[in-house]
């Protein structure tokens, strides 16, 4: 088998997004405890986002060699007080290892065989433990930027629900940046734009995502072009 090579090119745009890191971060971070594996950790831009420290492992898996190149350094140069792991491989290179929290951060969507990937996330976490996944939302707005990136589909909460591993619990399932999806709409009907500029990017950061962080909650969290999901695995019987 050749080497993984992500087709996207989006990263280091999405990279300095901070506003929105920072809210889409701040759902995840309770969830997030003891041993963690971030699959699809890319370049290591979330990870920042999502650790506010602890003792357990933090393992950044990356297929891609150049970005897990990337994120070696990137990591490094970070001051933390957490010695990250990182691996170049999928799940398959972390054979017999559990942890007690497996975290996608917008990575699902690029999985051909989403169901066969949850299945095999449930049997790295240990009972108790929690899979959380971010992912795009709403197939409606499917649009030449996901086809760019590698994007399979968008979920609903209907498709979430029907991949997830019978040994896993769903804890909470909710929408995220409401003002966006107005956005994303736009793209998808009427630019058409297969990758965002830096300053439409900055926009919807800097003045959109803020708005989602009211509206959101105004609307219980039940519309929005991201999708959170939360599920707990089942102590065995």
């Amino acid at each position: 088998m050749g080497e993984f090579k992500y087709v996207g090119s989006e990263l280091r745009l999405f990279a300095d997004m901070r506003n929105w890191k920072e809210y889409s971060s701040r759902q995840l971070r309770p969830f997030l405890t003891g041993d963690i594996l971030e699959v699809g950790a890319g370049i290591g831009s979330n990870t920042r986002y999502l650790d506010c420290g602890g003792n357990g492992r933090w393992v950044c898996l990356e297929p891609d060699p150049d970005l897990h190149g990337q994120l070696v350094r990137n990591l490094a140069a970070r001051q933390s007080g957490r010695p990250y792991e990182t691996v170049c491989g999928t799940l398959k290179s972390i054979t017999g290892q559990q942890f007690d929290t497996i975290v996608y951060i917008e990575v699902l969507e690029h999985i051909s065989d989403d169901r066969d990937e949850l299945s095999r996330a449930a049997s790295h976490l240990k009972p108790g433990g929690h899979l959380v996944v971010l992912s795009p939302a709403c197939q409606f707005v499917f649009s030449p930027f996901d086809v760019a990136i590698g994007h399979h589909r968008r979920y609903n909460r209907a498709m979430l629900c029907e991949i997830a591993p019978p040994s896993l619990r769903l804890e909470t399932m909710k929408h995220l940046d409401c003002a966006g999806l107005i956005l994303s709409a736009g793209n998808a009907f009427v630019l058409r734009q297969s990758m965002p500029t830096r300053p439409q990017l900055l926009f919807w950061d800097r003045w959109m995502v803020p708005l989602s962080r009211i509206f959101d909650r105004l609307l219980l969290h039940s519309v929005g072009k991201t999708i959170m999901a939360v599920w707990r695995k089942q102590p065995q019987i």
